[in-house]
């Protein structure tokens, strides 16, 4: 589910955005205004949620982006494996499985609180509390 949709100059650093697919936040923003018949430009760099990897686009100022719904969790490590947590939901108590994030790999242990996001379905482990 979209929370909203937004013109590309309505974005501002720190916005979540969809683009191809994929969910990113707006991490710098440069909008030119051409000549006299002309039409702004935006010249977005963004950060994937997921992998961190970085996208440097230009749109036309006019173009729409999709706003996802981003929840903020709390959870309880219940096991670790190598790549996944099983983590206890702290509000409903379910058990879910999340990927672990390479630089989170060493801190996570088993009774630890963290953060976990629920962005459109996709879970993915932040931080430790």
């Amino acid at each position: 589910m979209v929370l909203k949709i937004i013109n590309a100059t309505e974005a501002r650093v720190g916005t979540n955005l969809i683009l191809e697919g994929e969910f990113y936040t707006l991490k710098k923003m440069d909008i030119s205004k051409t000549g006299k018949h002309g039409h702004a430009k935006c010249r977005i760099e963004a950060e994937n949620m997921v992998s961190n990897s970085k996208k440097v686009f230009v749109v036309p100022g006019h173009e729409r982006f999709e706003i996802p719904l981003v929840n903020k969790n709390k959870g309880q490590v219940l096991s670790v494996n190598d790549s996944r947590a099983s983590i206890m939901d702290l509000e409903s108590f379910e058990t879910i499985e999340v990927a672990v994030p390479a630089e989170l790999k060493d801190q996570i242990q088993i009774n630890d609180n963290v953060e976990y996001w629920n962005i459109e379905g996709t879970l993915i482990l932040k931080r430790k509390s």
